[in-house]
């Protein structure tokens, strides 16, 4: 039997690679991800590790916030001294180091990343830990020096004796470039600017006693936790976070992994999409090799193979065919991986590719996805097999289970498709965005199931709509294509199957993103009244020069300044909700349409009293009037009165929970040294909008980092960022339809074999080879429009129940993109005559008298 089985492997090696390459793709992409993630985690440990202080003081932030404040915090430089005094430490250092600031060359264009990576500025201080070398020029020696990093000098063209301007929270200066310095290890991507350490406290600081950290290191013989607890005994943590050189290694670690984590659960999705399409794709590969093999795996049973072996036989010949797939996969999953590193490189983020780590955690993963899928989707074809009786040898070769009822089907299908339609109608009608959401991830994954095993169901009534005018378009061609469709209901529905799961997946999504964009767009006709909004173009704050700028700006009327505050609030049911609030400048009613459910802007804004979101003071007991204690940053507290509550039905987004906000004082009172998020702007008595437009534009050309914004913008500005999700789906499509495009390639060319004899009938009795060619593309392309229209008609229904969801954020308005849809379709047929075109051809080339010998 084993031997049989490996000569029915080979034997069929070329059908059974088109199965193999979706597992290839599968295994890549899961590869590819766990060796890239662990090369960039791997890197920047070593990164980490070798440039932390043995112990290093920060400022204590209990509050956490996912929206800027442009404010450093610091500790005082004199804590340095105290701290040298302590036993056990060696070297101390007050550190400077910020990360709000922007540097633009003699044009006025950024040297920053453009990447999302940070541009720092830091005061010169070498120890053997720095991350960067001197490689040419001098160290800055006045206040008017600064060395550049090697990365962004290249990339800039930024020489020595270039000059460049720095503008930082205290104020705007310019530097002359008298050095280059070179990373060591891995250059993160970032921008670095060194400073003279006299003067970098005051410059980027504001003050000569401010220091961002005190970087201690050990003296000879005291360890790390040991500097530590001594440190802490000093100082006390009340107000300072104190970490070793691995704690800080660590905090830095995790703050990198929620990129990685973006990263990697994107592959992970690209591998997920593969795997749930190739695992149609290799059922069906088996049924239809099975169903050729009925009178070999008879003749097996007559000569004495039982169930156990027939059934074994095909599951080993699964595990080889795993095996392959999982090995190339490994393989082409590490050439994936090295092009992502060097993918990276083009974004700042210089990773070597001869430093790529292969966990054995990796070819763990690669051979159990592999070779499981394989053996899992093989299963029931094998059981079908061991069901095929030695008397099946002794008749002519036919298809297993063309005339099987559907009932089992039936019921199943029905029964799992009203549970997940059930859960869809709970979705849209629940009233809590949590429950909503799990109720639709529900609904998709019952209704997705019940489609799969209907979908047998559904071919013969929808393809004979959808081929219902081949006859009358292609006489006797059409109608056998229409009916070579129909032939075999369980075949058709699984090839459909393949691209009907990535066209689902992108008309849900398509829905979705189309709703958003509309949305958002009334949200910004409702909302936004002002005529411009200048904000930072990754929307980071901006320093008070470009306030003071616009102010002056001709033609400026109204300016209304936007600041951003992490907060803590206790409210009323006890509960304390860490949020971020936003503060505004009187004027808020002339530049935005604010809805009120009770109070108004003026008692929101008066000072010692803040405004709210209705559905969240709802949830929480709050009324107006009462009176919540609110944390600020650094242990600052206070209690605010509760003067507004807002109505705007919108998302709250960014982390702002709750949307409250005050006026502007309140966020300068007690977060000192913040900057400004954003300005809404009105133009003057006289002044025309595009005479305002070019006056900004003139004020903020030293700025490069400010865009100014109409409400045109701000709309593109959204319709852009949806997109990149968009993107996203297209590119998981892209993968579906390859896959889907190699089932169906897979499904004709092992028709065209099983239906030899038949094919040379046909042309016996005058079937010309550009009409074979033809029947064979027709049967394609309405196998490919009937998985679309499933596809689709499944992806609308959770497009709108996606939108149920995200109405519960304000994002009430239902878009569904009929332009897209009908490209899709047409699409699909165009799919399914590029996946006919071998097979076609192979047929078309057949001798008619061998063909008719065929058994």
């Amino acid at each position: 039997m084993l031997k049989a089985t490996l000569r029915s492997f080979l034997a069929h090696k070329g059908r059974l690679l088109l199965s193999a390459l979706a597992i290839i793709l599968s295994v890549a992409f899961v590869a590819g991800s766990l060796i890239f993630s662990d090369t960039v985690t791997r890197t920047f440990d070593r990164l980490f590790a070798s440039t932390s202080a043995d112990v290093t003081v920060e400022p204590r932030q209990d509050l956490k916030s996912q929206v800027p404040t442009g404010q450093a915090q610091t500790v005082p430089a004199a804590l340095a001294q105290r701290l040298a005094k302590i036993p056990g430490a060696g070297s101390v250092h007050a550190d400077v180091s910020v990360q709000n600031i922007t540097v633009v060359d003699s044009r006025n264009k950024s040297v920053g990343p453009t990447t999302g990576a940070p541009t720092i500025a830091s005061d010169w201080y070498v120890t053997s830990r720095s991350p960067v070398a001197l490689t040419s020029g001098d160290s800055p020696q006045s206040a008017d020096e600064a060395l550049l990093d090697a990365d962004t000098a290249d990339k800039k063209h930024v020489k020595i004796g270039d000059t460049l301007t720095v503008l930082a929270q205290p104020g705007t200066f310019k530097v002359r470039i008298v050095g280059i310095a070179t990373f060591k290890t891995t250059n993160p991507g970032a921008a670095l600017v060194f400073l003279d350490p006299k003067s970098a406290a005051s410059r980027l600081l504001g003050s000569p006693d401010r220091a961002t950290s005190i970087e201690v290191n050990a003296a000879k013989g005291v360890s790390d936790a040991q500097l530590k607890s001594r440190v802490t005994a000093a100082i006390g943590t009340r107000t300072y976070d104190i970490k070793t050189a691995d704690e800080q290694a660590k905090s830095a670690a995790a703050d990198l992994g929620g990129f990685l984590d973006v990263i990697k659960y994107v592959m992970l999705g690209f591998a997920g999409i593969a795997v749930l399409v190739g695992v149609f794709l290799i059922v069906n590969t088996f049924s239809m090799l099975i169903a050729q093999r009925t009178r070999e795996l008879g003749l097996l049973r007559a000569l004495g193979a039982d169930r156990r072996q027939v059934r074994r036989s095909v599951l080993t010949e699964a595990i080889l065919l795993g095996l392959v797939g999982s090995t190339l996969g490994l393989a082409a999953g590490i050439g994936l991986a090295a092009g992502l590193i060097k993918l990276m490189s083009t974004f700042g983020m210089n990773l070597k590719t001869t430093e790529m780590v292969v966990g054995w955690s990796t070819p763990v993963a690669a051979y159990v996805v592999g070779i499981g899928v394989t053996f899992v989707a093989a299963y029931l074809p094998a059981r079908r097999a061991a069901g095929v009786s030695p008397m099946a040898a002794l008749a002519d070769a036919e298809i297993a289970g063309i005339g099987k009822p559907l009932r089992t089907r039936a019921i199943v299908g029905s029964v799992v498709g009203l549970l997940g339609a059930a859960a869809l109608a709970g979705c849209a009608a629940a009233t809590k965005t949590a429950s909503s959401a799990s109720l639709l991830g529900l609904g998709v994954v019952l209704t997705l199931i019940a489609t799969v095993i209907a979908g047998p169901l559904l071919v013969r009534p929808v393809i004979r709509v959808l081929g219902g005018a081949f006859p009358a378009l292609f006489g006797s061609i059409g109608r056998m294509s229409q009916r070579n469709a129909l032939r075999n209901p369980r075949r058709t529905g699984a090839t459909a199957a393949a691209l009907m799961v990535g066209l689902a997946l992108v008309g849900g999504m398509s829905v979705a993103s189309a709703s958003m964009s509309k949305s958002f767009d009334q949200q910004i006709d409702k909302t936004l009244g002002a005529d411009f909004v200048i904000q930072n173009s990754n929307f980071v704050p901006f320093t008070q020069e470009v306030t003071d700028a616009v102010r002056s700006t001709e033609g400026v009327g109204l300016v209304v300044r936007q600041r951003f505050a992490p907060v803590a609030v206790r409210l009323p049911d006890g509960k304390r909700v860490e949020t971020t609030a936003a503060g505004y400048d009187n004027g808020v009613d002339d530049v935005a349409h604010v809805t009120y459910a009770a109070g108004n802007t003026a008692a929101a804004l008066a000072p010692g009293s803040l405004g709210m979101d209705r559905g969240f003071a709802n949830d929480h007991h709050v009324r107006v009037g009462s009176t919540l204690p609110v944390e600020f940053p650094g242990g600052r507290r206070t209690t605010l009165k509760v003067g507004a509550l807002t109505d705007q039905d919108n998302s709250n987004g960014f982390g702002m929970q709750g949307g409250l906000f005050f006026g502007i004082s309140t966020v300068e009172k007690y977060v000192p040294g913040g900057q400004d998020s954003a300005l809404y702007v009105d133009k003057s008595a006289g002044t025309g909008a595009d005479q305002l437009r070019k006056n900004l534009d003139r004020t903020l050309k030293p700025y490069p980092q400010v865009q100014v914004r109409d409400q045109a913008d701000y709309k593109k500005l959204v319709h852009d960022q949806i997109a990149v999700l968009l993107y996203l789906v297209y590119a998981l499509l892209g993968l579906a339809i390859i896959i889907a495009v190699l089932g169906v390639v897979n499904t004709l060319a092992l028709s065209v074999v099983e239906r030899t004899r038949e094919i040379g009938l046909l042309r016996a009795i005058g079937l010309a080879r550009r009409q074979l060619r033809r029947m064979i593309r027709l049967e394609s392309v309405v196998i490919a429009v009937f998985g679309a229209v499933l596809g689709l008609a499944l992806g609308l229904v959770w497009g709108v129940c996606t939108q149920q969801v995200l109405a519960l954020q304000g994002m009430k308005a239902l878009a569904i993109p009929w332009p897209t849809i009908v490209a899709v379709v047409i699409g699909s047929a165009v799919v399914g005559i590029v996946a006919a075109l071998l097979p076609a051809l192979r047929a078309s080339r057949m001798n008619v008298l061998a063909a008719i010998a065929h058994e």
